[in-house]
């Protein structure tokens, strides 16, 4: 494995300093060392990964350096566009190295959502005519691979990614902690929240651990998985799956469990709820200010006024809670208001960050869930 220590300072002894994107599990440990060792002009925590493309294009265009941009492989959907469209020597010939984690790779047992992503990795840089190689695991023909693409990038001006497999990086664990105020855990807002919704009611949750801790939540109280979607991939689109449910069932509660992160992704889609007012759509976001599934990497949850946004957007009500006391308050009588159709509305809950260890995964597939959640919905038609 490559110490992270050392691969940075390759990145840097080859001229590269600017790192922006978003966290992966398989890239976390280089993340925590960037995160320890560079400052927050030169690594950027994006929103999306097409974000970052644009940060590294900018920093290209006013230093002539190059930048590297690090992603999950799900993140290649988002950064399409601009490495379509910007960068590409067909374009504006632009050059940044893509740093990304190798999830689902074939062979290599992976959670469903990942299964897809994994196949097409490789096909999908082919098919953007950007050069490739999988990163290798020796520090000496790392090294060489880097200095390569990056004699690459000066010569040609175009992108080279670096493709990561498990287990590239040694373990790294951060040492900069933002220590926080917060009390109220995830998991147990997720059970206050999913406990007092009505029994006709629907729930999309997000990617991530929120999904992992709602079918949790359902399996200890011996309850069926049928009420819930279960949205394990395509990050930051869970309230518009959220919406096209509730514009189209307008006589049920929609109930759409979100995460900070993935608001960010997409923050886009909260201004389409508002514009399309679903009166029976209630969307919770559970924030933490981390990206708790790839590794805790921090974002911008804590510092933005969620509810101020939502309010702005044209969502009826909001309102936010930090407390299992005022959780438990508001919930005492929002789903009765919800039930009247006076939407659409946001709850913002503040969260600590962190997860059980032993936290398990869903066990039935993402088919059987569609088809369970189906059969849910139209058993009033």
């Amino acid at each position: 494995m490559i110490s992270p220590k050392f691969f940075i300072q390759t990145l840097e002894a080859n001229g590269i300093e600017f790192f922006a994107g978003v966290p992966d599990s398989l890239l976390k440990n280089i993340c925590a060392y960037m995160a320890d060792h560079i400052d927050s002009h030169h690594y950027i925590i994006a929103a999306n990964e097409g974000g970052a493309v644009g940060l590294a294009a900018g920093y290209h265009l006013a230093t002539s350096r190059i930048g590297m941009v690090f992603m999950q492989n799900s993140g290649e959907g988002n950064a399409i566009n601009p490495l379509a469209s910007l960068t590409d020597k067909e374009v504006y010939n632009i050059p940044v190295l893509l740093l990304i984690g190798w999830r689902g790779e074939p062979g290599i047992h992976d959670e469903p959502q990942h299964v897809k992503q994994g196949k097409v990795t490789l096909p999908l840089l082919d098919v953007m005519g950007i050069r490739h190689a999988i990163l290798s695991k020796d520090d000496a023909e790392a090294a060489r691979q880097v200095e390569e693409a990056v004699h690459f990038m000066e010569e040609s001006k175009e992108p080279f990614a670096l493709v990561v497999e498990k287990d590239t990086f040694e373990p790294y664990t951060l040492k900069n902690k933002k220590e926080s105020h917060l009390t109220l855990t995830r998991e147990k807002a997720i059970q206050i929240v999913a406990a007092a919704i009505g029994p006709e009611d629907v729930i999309v949750s997000t990617t991530g651990m929120i999904s992992r801790e709602l079918f949790e939540f359902r399996a200890a109280k011996g309850q069926s998985h049928e009420q819930d979607f279960l949205t394990v991939g395509s990050m930051g689109h869970a309230s518009q799956i959220a919406l096209g449910i509730a514009l189209a069932k307008p006589e049920r509660t929609v109930w759409c469990f979100d995460g900070d992160g993935a608001a960010i992704m997409h923050l886009g889609s909260m201004p389409i709820v508002g514009s399309l007012c679903p009166t029976n759509l209630v969307h919770i976001v559970f924030n933490n200010g981390t990206h708790d599934s790839v590794g805790g990497q921090p974002t911008v949850g804590l510092e933005i006024e969620f509810p101020e946004l939502a309010e702005v957007f044209g969502y009826k009500q909001v309102n936010w809670v930090d407390s299992e006391e005022q959780l438990t308050d508001i919930m005492t009588f929002l789903p009765q208001w919800a039930a009247k159709k006076d939407g659409p509305y946001f709850l913002e809950i503040r969260v600590r960050k962190g997860n059980r260890k032993d936290l398990g995964r869903p066990t039935t597939t993402p088919l059987e869930n569609k088809e369970a959640f189906m059969k849910f919905l139209s058993k009033k038609d």
